[in-house]
């Protein structure tokens, strides 16, 4: 599904797989709804984990 991208995905590769918004993005992660973590102010996104997210909300 998301084989372009490495194993973790920064914010704005977050955003273009999911087709969304920075501004959505966030809202995700703060409300835990996106398995993430920061390192200091970068977002780091585990490509699992939006994977996971997608079958979720598709109902897969």
């Amino acid at each position: 599904m998301l084989e372009q991208y490495d194993d973790l995905l920064t914010a704005e590769e977050a955003c273009e797989a999911l087709r969304m918004g920075k501004n959505a993005l966030y809202s995700l992660l703060n409300e835990h709804k996106l398995k993430a973590y920061r390192n200091g102010r970068v977002w780091r996104i585990p490509r699992q984990a939006v994977e996971e997210y997608i079958r979720t909300q598709a109902k897969l």
